[in-house]
């Protein structure tokens, strides 16, 4: 049987009998119906998962950051890799941030004669020795007589040769680069902020594995020649995890296909891939709802998987809005056939059973009845997923509703620039206080430029293109402050001052206080206070975005059809982003030292809250009575604002701006209880600093 194929292959068992004699496809009577349901399911999950178009932006914006800084890294500096759903182009609550990591400099090779490709004295060559593991699971072996620290300290001697030993590698590297930081299957897991991650620390094989060669004879269909030849030729990864059942567990490692499974993710059409995200939205809502940690045998993989082989195998021939739900179905009842037989393939290396491990006894059982449920309520089972309720009752109490499936009217113009700016603000993490790698970015964006891009990419290009000369200027006047050399910092200047100016032409409104902080550092008072009051009218308008609040109506009126990098410099905001790294204001280098101490990289900061406190600082150099203006403006702001202008989750630093203006204005005891109040937010992680202020009260 192939394994496409929906009906059990066993039987003796009345459910399975049952489930083997249900029909490849619904009665004539109810085709219509279903049909109708799916149109409807398809308009929910465009307006829950995505429509084409926005899932598009928000890969592009993924792909051409992480280019520009893959591009950027020398040899034996790490290259990243984001991955899992988050890179699919999912944005589903929930979702967590995976990253994959590893050194272009310590090659997996998988014969000997695979050296030649390298320099071996500049690498360190390791070897996939695959004999005595089972299926999609290997053993490295290093090669080289040198290597890195961390690979040293995971050395463990086999059958006289030294082998890297993927438990003590995820423990180094779990303990070593985040703090606090748990093992999670291959991965070190944690909290940044409010960002849950999983990093996995890998390594890289630029060749196929000869174990999934089978894999490319089957692709007779799908994907595309062209895609499968892409695929292979970006070869695979190697996780740290062994298998549980294999004889050396603590020093196997996985390989992974994380980087072909989003290829084959990026080749699939818009209807496959809300496939997909309907069975991750009732694999978490419905299947695994009410269950503890230990009992959600089936995850999102198992999902892709089903997605995969059903594409492959041909069994639907029409992916599209009026099959989504026959599509559903099929996929949902190859999970039910695997969990019944106690055998999930490997989409690339069908050998390894991925339920081998934890389905199987008394647990499949389990599992097979509680899914077998759900296959005898039918589709009636999707009413339990919230997000998708209303759009079935709407069919089930409508069944003449006229239904639109054209995408461009499911998302107004307006949503979906609220998404894409905020999405430009995520994806935009390109900093840093090495000058000679700010240059490097930049020059890898100017080559980027004659290239082929798509319209996201090139404004996400200008974004961070903003963001680069930012970085760079204020790491060139930390470098030049102290010197005494009045030409070098003369030139210093005139290049940081031209490089804001280019900023101010395709950043947000909120970008130019960047400037207003260069000038109020180089002690130019006067020209910050211009630029905060030209900032500061150009935020009062009625139609700007403040982050992904925006009065639509007048947003639409004002700035309605025209371009986004238009729409960018004259109608958007964004939360003020600062690089723990450089310094960017002498006043808040203590804020910025004890949140870096706790392992994180920026502080956030409401734009309006550093205008105001920029225009304190500024004013109190030259006019007193308009400093205290500006201090009365802040006030109000932190202490009125109901999360429109200052977020709770940056309560933290907006109090300790305030606390830190009223200290130097010298009312010390309405600083205490600014102070006070930061110290009830913990967000940036910054309560240590607050309390070295208190103390400075006295």
């Amino acid at each position: 049987m192939k394994v496409g194929e929906v009906g059990l292959s066993r039987t003796g068992n009345t459910q399975s009998n049952k489930l083997a004699m249900d029909s490849s496809s619904f009665t004539p009577q109810i085709e219509t119906g279903i049909q109708h349901m799916s149109e409807s399911v398809f308009v929910g999950l465009c307006r829950t998962v995505g429509t084409s178009q926005q899932v598009e932006m928000r890969r592009d914006m993924m792909d051409i950051e992480e280019m520009v800084k893959n591009k950027a890294r020398k040899s034996n500096q790490q290259t990243s890799m984001l991955s899992g759903s988050e890179r699919e182009g999912f944005r589903m609550k929930g979702s967590d941030m995976d990253a994959m990591y590893w050194y272009n400099n310590q090659p997996v090779i998988w014969d000997l004669s695979q050296t030649q490709f390298y320099n071996i004295h500049r690498q360190s060559l390791i070897l996939s020795v695959s004999s005595e593991s089972p299926p999609g699971f290997t053993l490295l072996q290093l090669l080289s007589p040198r290597a890195g620290n961390r690979v040293i300290s995971a050395l463990v001697t086999m059958n006289g040769g030294r082998y890297i030993s993927s438990s003590k590698y995820r423990e180094i590297t779990c303990s070593d680069v985040v703090p606090n930081s748990t093992v999670h299957g291959p991965c070190s897991s944690g909290v940044i902020g409010t960002l849950e991650y999983d990093d996995a620390h890998c390594f890289a094989c630029d060749f196929w594995p000869p174990s999934a060669s089978s894999w490319i004879d089957r692709c007779h269909t799908w994907p595309q020649p062209q895609v499968v030849r892409d695929i292979v030729r970006s070869g695979c990864h190697f996780v740290a995890i062994g298998h549980k059942l294999g004889s050396h567990e603590s020093n196997e490692w996985r390989i992974s296909f994380s980087l072909a499974e989003q290829k084959l993710v990026y080749s699939m059409n818009h209807c496959q891939f809300l496939t997909y995200g309907l069975l991750k939205l009732f694999l978490k809502e419905v299947i695994n709802n009410g269950l503890g940690d230990n009992e959600k045998l089936l995850c999102s993989y198992h999902m892709k998987t089903a997605v995969f082989w059903m594409i492959q195998q041909n069994t639907i021939p029409n992916w599209c809005p009026q099959n989504l739900l026959k599509c559903f179905w099929y996929c949902f009842k190859l999970i039910l056939k695997w969990v019944y037989e106690g055998a999930c393939p490997n989409f690339f290396i069908p050998e390894n059973n991925m339920f081998l491990s934890n389905i199987h006894g008394e647990a499949q059982n389990r599992l097979f009845i509680r899914l077998f449920g759900f296959y005898e309520k039918g589709l009636a089972s999707l009413l339990h997923i919230p997000s998708l309720r209303s759009y079935i009752m709407n069919v089930l109490y409508n069944p003449r509703l006229g239904i639109c499936t054209d995408e461009h009217t499911l998302v107004s113009e307006t949503k979906f620039d609220k998404e894409m700016f905020s999405e430009m603000y995520v994806r935009n993490s390109i900093s840093s206080s090495d000058l000679y790698l700010n240059m490097k970015y930049l020059n890898i964006v100017e080559q980027l430029i004659f290239s082929p891009l798509t319209e996201y990419q090139i404004v996400m290009l200008q974004v961070l293109t903003s963001s680069i000369l930012h970085s760079a200027v204020f790491t060139l006047q930390n470098m030049y402050s102290n010197t005494t050399e009045n030409k070098l910092m003369y030139i210093a200047d005139r290049m940081s001052c031209h490089m804001l100016k280019l900023t101010a032409k395709f950043g947000y409104i909120s970008d130019r206080l960047y400037i207003a902080m260069y000038y109020y550092k180089t002690l130019r008072y006067t020209e910050a206070l211009s630029v905060i009051e030209m900032t500061k009218v150009d935020l009062a308008q009625p139609y700007v975005m403040y982050n992904r609040t925006v009065d639509t109506e007048r947003y639409a009126e004002a700035v309605g059809g025209r371009s986004w990098s238009t729409k960018l410099r004259h109608a958007v905001a964004w939360t003020i982003k600062l690089d723990n790294s450089i310094i960017y204001i002498n006043e808040l280098m203590t804020e910025q030292l004890f949140s870096s101490l706790n392992h994180l990289s920026n502080l956030y900061i409401p734009p309006l809250v550093v205008l105001h406190m920029l225009e304190f600082l500024c004013y109190r150099h030259i006019d007193t009575m308009r400093a205290q203006t500006a201090l009365n403006d802040l006030q109000v702001l932190v202490h009125h604002d109901q999360g429109l202008y200052v977020p709770q989750i940056l309560r933290d630093i907006s109090w300790q701006i305030l606390g830190f203006c009223q200290q130097i204005s010298g009312n010390l005891q309405a600083a205490l209880y600014s102070y006070q109040q930061s110290l009830k937010y913990p967000y940036h992680k910054i309560q240590s600093a607050t309390q070295m202020r208190i103390h400075e009260l006295g």
